[in-house]
């Protein structure tokens, strides 16, 4: 659904600081979180304090409708990456959009089906105690949306806190890779190849 169209039909946009709480696990949905501009990271937080990233959600994505759909409360923390604007879709606005909008009905589908993907994807790659595959699986899976020739916009940390890997290991794991051929690095950036 573009952002636009969502205002024209009268979703208000709602401005959100660095470092806001969207939701926090435990809140029973109300809205689903269409981003006009900005970044929302989504999170789970370790006992320690260690964070997770389990997506990061970039202007014209949205976030917060699984648990919505199925009616059950949020699992993890979304935190706002850097100053955005979202536009916050109410259940039944919600539901109405899927009703009336076929190509909304199955862009949503495609999103869902992306994040079950990457989900089963992660779980499989956090089985595996090797870090370097780990490490490799996640980049090319982020590089796929990445267009040839440009730099993959993840920090180390970032990495890092996807994967489940410290950031050290993440640093050694990038050199490894990249001196091994696996993935091309153009000024200390990760690049998408041919």
């Amino acid at each position: 659904m573009e952002i636009r169209r969502l205002i024209e039909k009268g979703f208000a946009v709602k401005k959100f600081r660095k470092d806001s709480i969207i939701y926090e696990p435990g809140m029973q949905p109300k809205n689903v979180y269409f981003i006009k501009t900005g970044e929302v990271r989504m999170v789970t937080i370790s006992d320690e304090g260690k964070e997770f990233i389990q997506g990061v959600f970039k202007a014209g994505q949205y976030f917060g409708e699984p648990a919505l759909l199925i009616n059950r409360p949020y699992l993890a923390y979304t935190i706002v990456n850097k100053d955005s604007e979202i536009i916050q879709v109410a259940k039944d606005g919600f539901f109405l959009l899927i009703e009336e909008e076929p190509d909304f009905s199955m862009a949503l589908i495609k999103t869902l089906s992306n994040r079950l993907f990457y989900k089963s994807m992660m779980l499989e790659e956090l089985a595996n105690e090797k870090a370097e595959h780990r490490l490799l699986t996640l980049i090319n899976y982020l590089l796929a949306d990445v267009e040839v020739g440009n730099a993959l916009r993840f920090t180390r940390q970032e990495l890092a806190d996807m994967t489940g890997l410290r950031v050290e290991t993440v640093i050694r794991g990038v050199k490894l890779l990249s001196s091994k051929g696996l993935i091309f690095m153009v000024k200390g950036k990760i690049v998408r190849g041919m």
